[in-house]
């Protein structure tokens, strides 16, 4: 009895002792769900859905180049352990478990290129997401000027930006349709009546199904020598009775806030305000030169979005008769008129239906071209082929295109 008392507290230490020599295993603190690849012209994002927050580090390493990401605590549940077909830069996914446990996931590159992430909060579709974009920077650095005719006849530059797009579905109707998708139809066709127009060339923003960030779509118009920017969408509610388009612009408070960051950032930015640098400027000096360029841009931009409102009521119903003003992010371009159709509420089951339908696709496009053409016709920019017609004959009205090809 005396030998089995003694005995057993030995053992406990013995075990205690081996148990410490054995590799313990790291707690998980957060799933990563699945992992989705975008690929778009010029950028590529790599998106980690999670379970929650985590901290994480990145490197841009070279021969070969790659992306290394280091994900703490995280752990491959389910469908994350299938790997993501190769698209844009990335030529291949690779992922292991590190002696610290952390997760690696190591993109390896086609060609060197520029990274950055960011840990994005949960939305009304999404959870946590760890977002890496490829290319972005290259893309915003280094823009392509559009090819113009010659000064003294030159066409007029109508960027479109079609909402969304990639990871973000934008607004989801009640059947499935996802507002990046007939917001992208919809851009297309515009750009092609636009195009079939003597005098007009429209640069979409984006023109395949992957995400351009808000500023980017901004600076590529720019990079474009944008005449005018439109920015297409269909709006959602809760209440699915509510129907009808709408026509925005950039609101004084926006500009206001925009006209700050500008002024704060001039002298790194390349950007460039009515054509005239501001980073040489002293304060006063600057900011009138912005403030004259910003209320030239919102004056244009409220003429052009009421002909726009004008011709979509038309064609269907508006919820709203007349111009609304919000803060936008793509209408804040201070040498740009700008506006955001939201062309229809996809959230109404009806209106979906219609959004779907390539005809009905044409006729807002076609709605949206007539008001930018009346618009143009009205106030042509000197120097422009549409000056020219315009100054040489009335202009025969374009809607009657309302039932468009398509593509």
């Amino acid at each position: 009895m005396g030998m089995t008392r003694v005995r057993r507290p030995l053992l406990a230490l013995l075990a205690a002792a081996l148990l410490a020599t054995v590799p313990r295993l790291p707690a998980y603190a957060v799933d990563v769900r699945g992992i989705r690849l975008w690929a778009g012209p010029d950028s590529t994002r790599v998106v980690l859905d999670l379970s929650g927050s985590a901290r994480h580090s990145l490197q841009v390493l070279k021969n070969p180049d790659r992306v290394v990401l280091d994900v703490s605590g995280a752990h491959l549940a389910g469908s994350a352990r299938a790997v993501p077909a190769p698209a844009g830069a990335v030529k291949q996914v690779r992922m292991a478990r590190q002696p610290n446990g952390e997760l690696r996931i190591v993109l390896d590159l086609a060609r060197p290129i520029q990274a950055k992430s960011f840990l994005a909060a949960p939305n009304d579709r999404y959870g946590y997401r760890l977002v890496i974009d490829l290319g972005v920077a290259a893309s915003v650095d280094t823009p392509v000027k559009a090819e113009h005719a010659p000064p003294d006849a030159r066409d007029l530059i109508i960027a479109i930006d079609a909402g969304h797009g990639g990871e973000d579905p934008g607004a989801i109707g009640k059947n499935g349709t996802r507002e990046k998708d007939v917001v992208l139809a919809i851009a297309r066709e515009l750009a092609q009546q636009i195009n079939a127009e003597t005098g007009m060339k429209a640069v979409l923003t984006r023109s395949g199904d992957y995400f351009v960030p808000l500023r980017d779509r901004m600076r590529r118009a720019r990079a474009q020598s944008a005449d005018l920017f439109v920015s297409i969408h269909a709006d959602s509610i809760r209440d699915r009775r509510v129907d009808g388009s709408s026509v925005y612009i950039l609101s004084q408070r926006g500009a206001t806030d925009e006209a700050s960051r500008w002024l704060a950032e001039r002298e790194n930015a390349s950007d460039l305000i009515g054509g005239v640098s501001l980073d040489d400027k002293d304060d006063v000096l600057a900011s009138v030169l912005l403030d004259l360029s910003q209320s030239a841009s919102l004056r244009a931009s409220q003429v052009a979005a009421e002909r726009v409102l004008h011709q979509l009521n038309r064609v269907g119903e508006i919820r709203k008769p007349q111009v609304q003003q919000a803060r936008f992010m793509v209408l804040k371009s201070p040498d740009i008129p700008s506006m955001l159709v939201e062309t229809a509420y996809i959230s109404n089951p009806q209106e979906e239906q219609r959004l779907r339908a390539q005809p009905h696709q044409a006729k807002l496009a076609a709605a949206i071209h007539q008001g930018v053409h009346d618009y143009f016709y009205a106030n042509p920019p000197a120097g422009t082929r549409v000056a020219q017609l315009a100054a040489g004959a009335t202009p025969r009205p374009v809607l009657a295109t309302a039932g468009g090809s398509g593509e």
